[in-house]
């Protein structure tokens, strides 16, 4: 009796313990990585759009901070993305990188679909 009691025990605690540990993936969100430029109109705008929607985001100042312009690079390289023809900011949502091209607002709501 006690060994079915503890067996009963234990695969309750085991169900608890994986529910919290399921629960707290589910709520975690993401960080956003923003590859920008304190003088970059459009960076600013991007920084202030999630700031205002409450969105986790990380941002490196690629004018300033040459060892994360290099890995922003090397990433766009990796996901053949041309550089030749960069435009800030660049976002990093869960390893999909993606830049501001001509449509600004479009660009916006892509960051936070």
């Amino acid at each position: 009796m006690k060994y079915l009691a503890f067996t009963f025990l234990f695969f309750l605690t085991l169900n608890n313990y994986t529910k919290l540990l399921s629960d707290d993936w589910v709520q975690e969100q993401k960080t956003i990585v923003v590859y920008g430029s304190d003088t970059c109109h459009y960076c600013t705008d991007t920084k202030a759009f999630l700031k205002e929607r409450k969105v986790k985001f990380v941002y490196f100042d690629v004018d300033v901070n040459l060892e994360k312009q290099q890995e922003m690079l090397n990433k766009l390289i990796k996901a053949n993305i041309d550089i030749s023809s960069l435009r800030l900011p660049v976002i990093d949502k869960d390893g999909e990188l993606f830049t501001n091209g001509k449509d600004f607002d479009a660009f916006l709501k892509r960051v936070i679909q």
